[in-house]
């Protein structure tokens, strides 16, 4: 049996340093407003992650821009979220 993390190995992730495409608009609000905190859990590549202060850091690289922070965070509209600039993100080695 294939685990994800073998599959997700596979692919390629091309960082456009200093110009993410996701951030967090107000790291306030996922520490003292969102309890649940889903996107620490619910992101498939393990980009946010939930700090030992209950803080939650978002890193970029190796995102799979499938949209699930967005659509997690619908609630709180805490997620600024675009597509990579041209070239940059995410490169599906069999896709």
């Amino acid at each position: 049996m294939i685990k994800v993390e073998e599959k997700l190995f596979q692919n390629r992730y091309r960082v456009d340093n200093g110009r993410p495409h996701i951030s967090i608009k107000d790291a306030d609000l996922c520490l003292y407003k969102c309890e649940a905190q889903p996107c620490t859990y619910c992101c498939p590549a393990a980009c946010y992650t939930k700090e030992g202060d209950g803080s939650v850091v978002l890193i970029t690289d190796g995102c799979l821009e499938c949209g699930t922070c967005r659509v997690i965070c619908n609630e709180h509209e805490n997620v600024d979220w675009e597509y990579p600039r041209g070239g940059f993100g995410i490169l599906f080695k069999f896709g």
